[in-house]
């Protein structure tokens, strides 16, 4: 399945359906009066967030949506139908963004969440409604309200607990692959992830989710490798898991590298708590794993942990402190509730369309 994080489309609720002009024609009944009754409602246009949905995908070949219109009234004061709503689902994590991406009009934290966006419009009046004492054969009837429209985007940011970030090749698809079932491509060349990743950790009975978004570069920020559009993932997470590899060449530059995107693009993400995981510790002895752990503690590091994504070595300690910054509000073990810390009036961040 290919990943889309974003997409614009365009949406229209149902025009209310006319008013009917009629007449009572019943036999030994000399004056029957007006009995046209009124249109049904226009179709609403409904968003609904769904379990199994993790990209946005569906949207690129279907951008235009338009509920059902309201019948038209008809005699013996028949009021039209409704038009049905027409509801779009969409994915846990999906904001609704105006068409100038300046403002959040809807945000999905949960699944289940349901918001009528666009109101269908209301049913025009019969003549049975324009009756009165001087007027006693109304022929006038009114067509119903048009719809209304609007151009949208949809921007998906995945719900996770914890965001796995780094240089490429710093091996977060090796470790998401060891620690979760995500089955994450592996290769000896950068950008090996080119889209975000998901993967549910298990750990002493206690199940999270952990996001790893592709590799990030100097220069990121503006434009670089590609770039920092996927780092709106993480913006929900509570906790970062700074992958530094290592055998690098420079693993303090290699940190300040990310920090420093980090920090540019805004959204909170320099504030996040973080550990540093230095990677690959089974390709080095202790005594050169100590040393590179204190040059990144000198340089302004904290919870600096060595691991390897590969044997497994230092895991544990590393999503144990995991756990302490999810505490008991995992995304998976509150299901259905409203993630902690989120504001549905947060500012949107610009992301470059695809």
């Amino acid at each position: 399945m290919h990943f889309l994080d974003q997409a614009k489309i365009y949406v229209s609720s149902g025009q209310g359906g006319p008013g009917a002009v009629g007449f009572r024609r019943e036999k030994y009944i000399q004056y029957g009066g007006p009995d046209g009754g009124n249109g049904g409602k226009g179709g609403d246009i409904v968003f609904l967030a769904v379990e199994g949905l993790n990209t946005l995908i569906d949207f690129r070949y279907a951008q235009h949506f338009k509920a059902p219109r309201g019948k038209g009234g008809a005699g013996r004061n028949k009021t039209g139908a409704g038009g049905e709503d027409l509801i779009i689902k969409v994915p846990v994590g999906t904001q609704i963004l105006s068409e100038d991406k300046e403002h959040v009009l809807l945000d999905f934290t949960r699944e289940g969440q349901r918001a009528t966006f666009l109101e269908g419009g209301i049913g025009g009046r019969g003549n049975a409604s324009y009756k009165s004492s001087t007027n006693r054969a109304p022929r006038q009837h009114q067509p119903g309200e048009m719809g209304e429209e609007a151009a949208l985007w949809l921007r998906l940011k995945l719900i996770a607990d914890a965001g796995l970030v780094g240089l490429p090749n710093a091996g977060k698809s090796t470790l998401i692959n060891k620690v979760t079932n995500a089955g994450a491509k592996v290769g000896a060349y950068p950008f090996t992830t080119i889209h975000p990743q998901l993967g549910v950790v298990r750990h002493k009975s206690r199940e999270f989710v952990l996001a790893d978004i592709p590799g990030l570069i100097e220069g990121a920020a503006d434009g670089a490798g590609i770039g920092d559009r996927f780092l709106g993932h993480i913006e929900r997470c509570r906790i970062l898991l700074h992958l530094v590899d290592a055998t690098g060449d420079d693993p303090v530059k290699a940190w300040k590298t990310v920090s420093k995107e980090l920090e540019k693009y805004g959204g909170g993400l320099a504030e996040k708590p973080q550990i540093l995981a230095l990677n690959k510790a089974d390709l080095l002895d202790e005594e050169l794993m100590a040393d590179v752990a204190n040059q990144l503690r000198a340089a302004g590091a904290e919870h600096v942990l060595p691991v390897s994504g590969a044997t497994g070595e230092g895991l544990d300690a590393a999503l144990d402190k995991i756990l302490e910054a999810v505490g008991a509000n995992s995304s998976i073990e509150n299901k259905g509730q409203t993630t902690p810390g989120l504001d549905d009036e947060d500012d949107a961040k610009e992301w470059s369309p695809l």
